[in-house]
């Protein structure tokens, strides 16, 4: 693949970087040894290789979905000073910007 210096402006002009013209030669390079490198991994066969979450084995540990707690919601909700339809009122505190 052959990379332009109209490329390497566009590419350095999308990354916010300065670039100066007498390093396009090395740039263009470096960025083509990349593209080859992603080219022979995109070749490589890997029809054999299950796929990963995680390069690890690992596993996580999970419990039995119980509540644990009481429900004293409405003793909480007595404590309010406005309740509505189970929940709690409170005063407006977003401005529309009038």
């Amino acid at each position: 693949m052959s990379i332009k210096n109209k490329d390497l402006k566009n590419i350095s002009y999308l990354a916010k970087i300065n670039i100066q013209e007498k390093d396009f030669s090395q740039l263009e390079r470096d960025l083509k040894r990349i593209l080859d490198l992603i080219k022979k991994m995109d070749d490589a066969d890997t029809s054999g290789v299950r796929a990963l979450s995680h390069p690890l084995v690992v596993s996580q540990p999970l419990r039995k979905d119980e509540v644990t707690e009481i429900d004293e919601s409405e003793k909480y909700l007595s404590l309010a000073p406005l309740v509505n339809f189970g929940h709690f009122l409170v005063p407006k505190v977003i401005d529309e910007g009038e």
